[in-house]
């Protein structure tokens, strides 16, 4: 029996947590392609090194499994850091394995890729002959638990060499519930004597399957409800006012402004979902559960640490303890709402006219969400477009959402992502990317990797010729545009190069083509290359720009 590799160990290892490997081969990762391709890992070629934490990273977001990405040292693991640092920045817990330096010392070309990992917030766990499988699975462990990306680093010389025998630990059991009653009784209380009582849900009350449990506490209360963009429509119901923040509507912000006691359940409370601190009424009580140690914004009252499920089911048990203090819901607050939404405005339908004649993106989302098929999983691009879907599209499922580049505020990781997320959707369901076309250009290589790993894909580039976050901050204040214009790209003649089927959308009649599209089967990938104008600002980014200028006003003065 021929013994294996170190990379053959590493990759037996991962093979007991995932499935699918992402990444670009060279000279550090081959053997442990090899290794990976021997026990039956599916891998899929990216076309650059960024592309292959990316996809592994939107894999995760879409399935909740875990994925790799793999890269040479050097410069394949450099060319990897911006989606690293997104993936430690949005907790997303996610495998790097690389080469690095050998273990005789440094070689001219390498960099120290452990300091450059640190630096990042990323841990890195270099493997030797006598312990690679207990290493691999120390690091595949901490990426679960801390929800982080983390480095394998095979050093070059050890690469193909045989791996000593060891017994692997036993896996980490899943941690059990946490003891919080203190904390959990006194968020009881304060959620019965509400009279306006709001549950705000985030990506952690997805990640901890809590959405059933939430809406019952929810109905128990006659509380309304709301997620942020990354909990879209886990508590969609009576009561439910949408997504909280800048791709909310404002009659959505007015009534979650008034609401007295606040159950925050795993969300971080973010600027964007704070509307830079205008979304909660001074005088509000806000609790927090939240698998963090700690509360992550200063507005927080009461603070439990624990399990949003655990959390919500103990809560709910409280409220039905005949000594405690009843509870006394009305539909008063709801009805409240519901008048209040059905007669306020909701998000600004576009116009049918632009100063430049271009297509207004409000429209053309409108129209796009008609169009699309109803099962879809949509994948976004960082960018000035960035709320158009939230806003205008109906997204089914919390997991049917992958926002990437906005904890980092990074663009350039859509179509790696997509690639990622094509790998994770289910038979029957239409992956969309959103793009821009600035962002569109720097990940262009891999939309022939989307094209091999979708079965069925639409891609949706909001091209107005600019980066147009810098024209609405910076153009606006007279700064010169010039660096911030982009020569307009025929995205469509590329997509066709490529195998795609593509169409230039420069009216609303011209989505036809997808629809033929659609209607046609929905297999494989269709490019819309919508000319949209830049003369239409999102709202997010105008409560972005004032938060800035306040701050800058206060800081002069």
């Amino acid at each position: 029996m021929t013994s294996l590799t170190v990379s053959g160990r590493v990759a037996q290892v991962l093979s007991n947590h995932l499935t699918e490997l992402f990444g670009v081969m060279g000279n550090g990762n081959v053997h442990f392609l090899d290794a990976a391709e021997q026990l039956g890992l599916r891998f899929s070629a990216v076309r650059h090194e960024g592309a292959a934490i990316a996809a592994a990273d939107a894999y995760y977001r879409t399935s909740g499994r875990l994925a790799a990405g793999t890269t040479t040292y050097g410069p394949g693991y450099t060319n990897a850091l911006t989606a690293l640092a997104e993936a430690v920045q949005a907790q997303i817990p996610v495998v790097l394995v690389t080469g690095d330096a050998p273990t005789s010392g440094a070689r001219p070309q390498d960099v120290d890729q452990a300091a450059i990992a640190a630096g990042l917030g990323a841990a890195t766990f270099t493997v030797t002959r006598d312990a690679a499988g207990s290493i691999t699975q120390q690091a595949v462990e901490y990426a679960l638990t801390k929800r982080t990306a983390v480095v394998v680093a095979i050093p070059y010389d050890l690469a193909a060499l045989p791996a000593a025998d060891e017994e692997l630990p036993a896996a980490l059991a899943p941690a059990g519930s946490d003891d919080v009653d203190g904390g959990l009784e006194q968020a009881a209380r304060l959620l019965a004597g509400a009279k306006r009582p709001l549950i705000l849900a985030g990506r952690g009350a997805h990640l901890a399957g809590a959405g059933r449990e939430l809406r019952k506490l929810a109905d128990r209360l006659g509380a309304l409800t709301a997620g942020t963009a990354l909990a879209l429509n886990l508590l969609e119901g009576d009561g439910y006012l949408g997504v909280a923040g800048g791709f909310g509507t404002d009659t959505a912000a007015g009534l979650m402004g008034e609401a007295d006691v606040i159950l925050v359940a795993g969300a971080s409370l973010s600027p964007f979902t704070m509307r830079f601190g205008h979304l909660l009424g001074p005088d509000s009580t806000v609790i927090q559960i939240d698998a963090a140690l700690q509360p992550t914004h200063p507005r927080v009252d009461t603070f439990v640490s624990g399990d949003v499920k655990s959390a919500a089911e103990r809560i709910l048990a409280l409220l039905d303890d005949p000594a405690a203090p009843a509870a006394s819901p009305t539909d008063a607050w709801r009805a409240e709402a519901r008048k209040r939404l059905a007669e306020g405005p909701a998000h600004h339908p576009g116009s049918a006219e632009t100063p430049d004649g271009r297509l207004d993106p409000r429209s053309l989302a409108k129209a796009l969400d008609a169009v699309l098929p109803e099962r879809r999983t949509v994948v976004q691009d960082g960018g000035h477009f960035v709320g158009w879907a939230p806003m205008y599209w109906h997204i089914p499922r919390p997991q049917d959402l992958v926002m990437v580049g906005t904890a980092y505020q990074t663009i350039g990781l859509g179509l790696a992502s997509a690639v990622g997320a094509a790998r994770a959707v289910e038979d029957g369901r239409t992956l969309v990317l959103a793009s821009g076309d600035g962002g569109f250009l720097m990940g262009l290589s891999d939309l022939e990797s989307l094209i091999g790993a979708a079965s069925s894909a639409v891609v949706v580039i909001y091209n107005d010729a600019a980066y147009g976050a810098e024209i609405h901050q910076y153009g606006s204040q007279g700064l010169t545009e010039k660096p911030m214009l982009i020569p307009e790209v025929d995205f469509s003649g590329v997509a066709r190069a490529l195998g795609a089927e593509a169409a230039i959308i420069r009216s609303l009649e011209d989505l036809s083509a997808l629809t033929d599209w659609i209607d046609a089967g929905a297999r494989g990938t269709f490019v819309a290359d919508c000319r949209i104008t830049s003369s239409v600002r999102a709202p997010w980014l105008t409560e972005w720009m004032a938060a800035s200028q306040a701050a800058k006003a206060t800081v002069a003065g």
